[in-house]
Order: C-alpha cells, then structure tokens, then sequence
C-alpha cells in the first residue's frame, strides 16, 4: 500500500521535507522501530480514541504508554479506544493499525505529546506497516498544525 493517499496529497501541495524508510512488516510502534534500527523515543504512535461527540487521535513516542486517565481529567470527558472498524472507517486509505499522527488532515483532533516533540527528528507509520516516513522536529510540527501540544504519556 506505502503512503496513505490522503497523506500523499498532503505532501503534494504542502512541500515538508520528509523522506521514507521501509523497514519489514511490523505491527506496533516500538516492533517498526526495532524493525528499521531507530530510537523508539523518535518513533510516533498513534492512537484513536472516541467519545459519545467523537474522535481525538493521541500522538506518543512508541516507547511510551498513553496515560488515559490523565487525559480524562485534561480534557473533562471520558475517552475510549476506538475499534477496528472505527478505524477502517476514519482512516479507509490506511492499513488497521498503520495511522499517520496527521489527524488533523482527516479533520480529527489531535493531541501530540511533548516528549515526542522533543526529539531532533520523528518518524511514523505512512499508512501501512513497511513504510515509515521520516521528517525533522520543525517539519513534523507543520504537519500537526494546530495540534494541542501536552504531556499524556509516560515511558514504560
């Protein structure tokens, strides 16, 4: 599949410097990043959660676990893990389990964690699970947009 179409069409007319790794079919954030020899602090997982209004996507470094209680109480609602299905629906041009931290191009907020905005340069899942793409810190930033920056997650 590699990048996800809408992904592609983002890049297509907003020119960040970004470039792709392929790496072998993996499953999570912390296999790609073992996979693909990276630091898993620099590797982005994404997670779809749903309320009863609903989706957020949350953005953390694969090497840390997203805190759901500590978002509960951010954001003053009760968040969830969103299905499978919810995800084939929500991002149809990506394999299950192989989002892109771009939410806010599939018009979903999003919340990016800060330790991951941390690191000099970022990589993430392009849409299906043997391609990562690969953008410096300054360029990721411009991806998320307006994406709400905060600590919801620890290390595990």
């Amino acid at each position: 599949m590699a990048m996800a179409i809408t992904l592609r069409e983002f890049f297509d007319s907003h020119p960040l410097a970004h470039d792709t790794v392929e790496h072998e079919y993996s499953l999570s954030g912390l296999r790609n990043a073992e996979t693909a020899h990276l630091p898993g602090d620099m590797v982005a997982k994404s997670v779809l959660l749903h309320d009863g209004a609903g989706y957020l996507l949350a953005v953390v470094p694969a090497t840390h676990r997203l805190d759901l209680g500590c978002l509960h109480k951010i954001l003053g609602r009760h968040v969830g893990l969103a299905t499978e299905e919810e995800i084939a629906q929500v991002f149809g041009d990506c394999e299950i389990g192989a989002i892109p931290p771009a939410g806010l191009i599939y018009d979903i907020d999003t919340i990016v964690d800060e330790a991951l905005l941390a690191q000099p340069e970022i990589y993430f899942e392009a849409g299906d699970h043997e391609t990562l793409i690969h953008m410096n810190c300054e360029d990721f930033r411009k991806l998320v947009g307006d994406a709400t920056r905060m600590n919801i997650s620890h290390h595990m």
